[in-house]
């Protein structure tokens, strides 16, 4: 069975919801190049409508009973269809096998009206992914550069640049070229690659009665996520953000979004984090209507190794970062890091994503010491003699001080100064600090780091150096 392709052009830009409409109920394998112009794969429909003729003409009276006005052209490729329904108003078909014949004779401007297709993209993604003009006049390999170049030749039609040896057409314009010539002949650059319609992930429920809390709320999610899950796998899509949207009997809306770390479509671990995530930011009211809608994702790949210790699931993790997030609260939870800033301790929170161990290179040298904090530095008293510290006592019994046997500093540091307003300070900015900082060596042997805040006039041990 040989190949048979549509091509339909409507007159306007306003119809394209309804051009794309009726190309579905005639194929389910289209490519939608622009709002006005769609090509469609014909092929087996000759048992429903006999000749290609028929299915020209059936196109064409069903866009006219919808008000639309469109163009047919039927080939046995899609290049040869498109060029013909650009060239040609009303209905036009041609035998598979004879494109380069029924193309030989229109100019050569035609290819202008053509998308630089790949053999891997359609016209849409071609688009998506270089979304420069395919007519720009400065692009080299564009069709109006190729075009002008074959002008000051002498050629006029597709048929005399059809006929042209390709290696000095390779020569002259390079590769490009090549794509040019077999479009003028009137064939593909590759297969068929279908428009995929946009899929709406997403499922609703208007509750008979309104409901409060969040057991009955567990139930309702359960009914909404099974399918919403079963829908994402049989697309091979995960989860990446995941939008809960709650009507309420105030007729107020109650909405949340997770950002989820990985592609999830697991419907019990979904249920429990939105849950998680309700448990500390409830709704105000009772529930009326329970929309779950889901940004999409190409589903992840999992490749296990059997040399090194397995992660946990990103389900197991996220679970778990949620409740302890829901007990602890969002800014105490994730995977510390250091931020640029003189401030002795500051740190930041990341959201917790392991990662795989990798084995530290070995140092070379002797041994390097480390400086092991107090999440809380603890108070002490310290007597000075000639500015320097001499003795450190503390309240503490596995550190009960002692006479100071040597002792480096002061380190003065102090930050935040510049931040008068104390809701300045409340509002993300860390609290002002100036303290002197010590290493001193007691009389137990231990090294320790200590700092005076300068403010208060109080001291601290901050940390032991191991």
């Amino acid at each position: 069975m040989h190949d048979v392709f549509g091509a339909i052009y409507a007159a306007d830009d306003g119809s394209s919801a309804a051009l794309i409409e009726i190309a579905r109920e005639f194929s389910p394998r289209l490519v939608i190049h622009s709002a006005r112009e769609i090509v469609l794969d014909l092929a087996g429909l000759t048992r429903l409508f006999g000749r290609t003729q028929t299915i020209a003409e059936e196109l064409r009276r069903t866009a006219a009973a919808r008000g639309v006005q469109i163009r047919v052209a039927v080939a046995g490729t899609r290049t040869a269809a498109r060029i013909l329904v650009r060239h040609r108003a009303g209905l036009t078909v041609i035998a598979s096998g004879t494109e380069a014949e029924a193309l030989a004779l229109l100019p050569l401007e035609l290819l202008q009206d053509l998308s630089p297709l790949s053999p891997r993209l359609s016209a849409s993604a071609w688009h998506r992914n270089f979304p420069n003009d395919p007519n720009d006049p400065n692009d080299p390999n564009g069709p109006n550069v190729v075009v002008r170049t074959l002008k000051r030749w002498g050629l006029r039609t597709l048929g005399s640049l059809a006929a042209l040896p390709p290696d000095e057409l390779v020569a002259r314009l390079g590769q490009s070229a090549i794509r040019w010539q077999r479009a003028a002949r009137g064939e593909d650059p590759g297969p068929l690659v279908p428009s995929v319609p946009e899929e709406r992930f997403e499922q609703a429920l208007d509750l008979e009665w309104p409901i409060e809390g969040l057991e009955p709320l567990s139930f309702v999610l359960g009914r909404l996520l099974e399918p919403l899950s079963a829908h994402l796998e049989r697309r091979d899509q995960g989860a990446a953000v995941l939008h809960v949207r709650l009507q309420l009997v105030t007729r107020e809306m109650h909405e949340r979004s997770l950002q989820l770390p990985i592609a999830m479509r697991e419907p019990r671990t979904l249920r429990t984090l939105i849950l998680l995530d309700l448990e500390s930011h409830p709704p105000p009211a009772a529930i009326d209507r329970v929309v779950i809608a889901v940004d999409p994702t190409p589903g992840r790949v999992v490749q296990f190794s059997l040399l090194t210790r397995p992660l946990p699931s990103p389900e197991q993790v996220s679970t778990l970062m949620a409740r302890l997030q829901a007990l602890m609260g969002e800014a105490r939870c994730g995977s510390p890091v250091v931020v640029d800033s003189w401030e002795p301790g500051a740190f930041a929170m990341k959201p917790f994503a392991p990662v795989e161990a990798v084995a530290p290179a070995p140092r070379s040298g002797g041994l390097v010491a480390s400086l092991r904090r107090f999440r809380a530095p603890i108070i002490a008293r310290v007597q000075a003699e000639g500015g320097r510290p001499a003795r450190v006592v503390t309240d503490r019994r596995e550190l009960p001080g002692g006479r100071v046997e040597s002792c480096a500093g002061p380190w003065r540091t102090s930050g935040q100064w510049w931040l008068h307003d104390a809701r300045e300070r409340r509002d993300g900015a860390r609290e002002m600090w100036d303290r002197d900082e010590w290493d001193v060596t007691l009389a137990d042997g231990g090294t320790y780091r200590i700092f005076r805040e300068r403010r208060a006039g109080k001291w601290f041990v901050e940390g032991v150096v191991d």
